[in-house]
């Protein structure tokens, strides 16, 4: 999952970056207004993590300007602004959460990952499943059936997105951009050797290999035309 930190502050910038890229995401930032509504507009997130006093283009200006865009990515303010009506002002204008700093990251962690898990199925708790597949998003696990699964934090995070867009075809592109966050011609090989890195712990010694290539276009997971 691949999120936008928008922070003019640098220490707190770093400190999110490094919370969340240690937590699985894939992570970009800005320092200011106008070049997180440039990346917000350009690129492909799942979430935005922004603060409200920002230069060049402040919070509400920023959300009001991606929403006028077109653009629905979910956002989390997270400022200093703790009064009652700022709070109703920020959730009012669409939104999705709004954190108060100081702030435990125990605390938006938890957050940024329940605006992630709406309107995601099959979702149980903290679960994702496909088949016999099960990945535990807070502790950052997977088994298959009874066996546990050992994952790197990339190849986690790999799994993690097919099994979030299971059944859909990932091009190398994407999966590229949203966990290595680097352009599909950086070094196309890096996708397939992982992703057959994957499918050796994945899919070894199972009938059912749930993760797919298809040819010229990418890969994909799925419980369907499973056998070859």
């Amino acid at each position: 999952m691949k999120l936008l930190v928008v922070e003019d502050e640098a220490k707190t910038r770093e400190y999110l970056r490094k919370g969340l890229t240690e937590a699985g995401f894939v992570v970009d930032t800005a320092a200011n207004g106008l070049d997180g509504r440039h990346l917000a507009m350009t690129e492909q997130f799942d979430l935005i993590v922004m603060d409200i006093m920002l230069p060049d283009l402040d919070g509400w200006r920023l959300l009001a300007s991606l929403r006028e865009g077109g653009n629905a990515t979910p956002v989390l303010f997270l400022t200093a602004r703790d009064s009652v009506s700022d709070r109703v002002q920020g959730l009012e204008s669409g939104a999705d959460d709004y954190l108060v700093k100081p702030f435990a990251f125990s605390e938006l962690l938890a957050r940024v990952r329940n605006i992630l898990r709406r309107g995601l199925a099959p979702l149980s708790g903290n679960q994702l499943s496909v088949g016999d597949l099960t990945l535990d998003i807070s502790r950052r696990s997977a088994r298959r059936g009874d066996a546990d699964i050992q994952l790197t934090t990339k190849e986690f995070t790999l799994l993690e997105l097919f099994v979030r867009r299971q059944g859909e075809v990932l091009p190398r592109s994407l999966i590229a951009s949203q966990v290595w966050d680097m352009n599909f011609d950086s070094d196309t090989n890096v996708i397939d050797v992982a992703v057959r890195r994957l499918r050796m712990k994945v899919d070894d010694g199972h009938e059912i290999k749930l993760i797919q290539t298809v040819r010229g276009m990418g890969y994909r997971l799925d419980v369907r035309n499973e056998l070859h």
